[in-house]
């Protein structure tokens, strides 16, 4: 185990110095105006960074992740059948989609999910 752990220390810092010694040989490079200049695609980038953003699409993503993180949070349930008392899962399962089922109701009443607005 020590053997290992300073094998890894050595080459850790084999590489750090190897990798500082190269970056102080490579000459260094000049910027001229065009390297110096941020990269935006077209865009002036003395502009405001302020661009006008749909709320509504805003939304739509939120709802997205709270849902991808529902999904994840579900993936373990066929699993829980194994456990010492296998309904306390799904009461949690259940609850967590009629929350969620809830909130999506809501909004979808509020007019969160209407794009013709």
């Amino acid at each position: 185990m020590i053997n290992l752990l300073t094998t890894m220390i050595t080459i850790t810092i084999a590489l750090s110095v190897v990798l500082m010694l190269i970056s102080h040989l490579l000459p260094d490079m000049s910027p001229d105006f065009q390297k110096l200049s941020p990269y935006e695609c077209g865009f002036d980038p003395m502009c405001s960074a302020r661009l006008p953003f749909s709320l509504h699409f805003f939304l739509v993503a939120i709802l997205f992740l709270l849902f991808d993180l529902e999904i994840a949070l579900l993936f373990p349930l066929p699993w829980a059948d194994q456990l010492p008392s296998a309904t306390t899962p799904y009461i949690y399962t259940l609850f967590l989609i009629i929350l969620l089922g809830g909130g999506l109701m809501y909004e979808w009443l509020q007019g969160g999910l209407d794009w013709a607005k």
